[in-house]
């Protein structure tokens, strides 16, 4: 428990007041806010080392940065699918959703099942959850079969329609991700996007509009052609 109070105490010392309004500018809400760089709490999880234990007390101090650094210590192999289910029913803020499943929960064996359980769900972040996992796990885990993400495609269609800012840059996010990650992911993306600009959805649209004109950049076909 030292350790924990250690680290709390340490959080609370950074607290940064321009930071905080700077972070509320960007739509990072909360009560709990410091203002803590995560590149400064990337330094300490590297010292912290993995320490599940640590990670869960951290989160139950419901401090935004406590819980970021919780992500990034928390062990993937000890992470049940009810533990994920709680802390994706309590983020209050897209950047606590979006690192918590880039730094972890893209790395646990639950992960495919989740996208599908947590897509259908209304609450806000917790379908912005199940893209924003797409989107890591397109990113991030390259051995992953194509077989794997074409279904997710069918996730985008149906849920393009939600016009919540932080679902539908979620939803427009993995769509993305997906395309950039491969050549039969790239044409399958912008076939998708082509469907989406031609729905009646505005926000259908908008998130079909948006994909395309990053998936047809010359960054991005220089890479694919590389």
């Amino acid at each position: 428990m030292s350790e924990l109070r250690n680290i709390v105490e340490w959080l609370e010392s950074l607290r940064n007041e321009k930071n905080i309004a700077g972070m509320k500018r960007f739509g990072i809400m909360g009560a709990t806010l410091l203002g803590v760089p995560v590149p400064v709490l990337r330094n300490k999880a590297k010292q912290l080392k993995k320490n599940h234990a640590l990670a869960l007390d951290l989160w139950d101090t419901g401090l935004h940065e406590a819980r970021l650094l919780a992500t990034m210590i928390a062990d993937p192999a000890q992470v049940s699918p009810e533990m994920m289910d709680r802390w994706c029913e309590e983020f209050d803020s897209w950047d606590i959703c979006d690192q918590c499943c880039y730094n972890l929960f893209r790395y646990t064996p639950h992960a495919n099942a989740k996208i599908y359980e947590w897509a259908p769900r209304e609450e806000e972040y917790v379908r912005r959850a199940a893209f924003a996992l797409i989107a890591a796990l397109a990113v991030g885990i390259k051995e992953l079969p194509d077989e794997q993400f074409m279904p997710y495609f069918d996730l985008i269609v149906r849920y393009s329609e939600d016009e919540r800012n932080f679902v539908r840059k979620a939803v427009n996010w993995a769509l993305r991700q997906m395309g950039k990650r491969n050549l039969a992911l790239y044409l399958k993306a912008l076939g998708v996007s082509e469907e989406l600009i031609i729905s009646t959805s505005r926000n259908a649209q908008w998130i079909g509009k948006d994909a395309t004109q990053e998936l047809t950049s010359d960054k991005v076909v220089a890479r694919l052609k590389s």
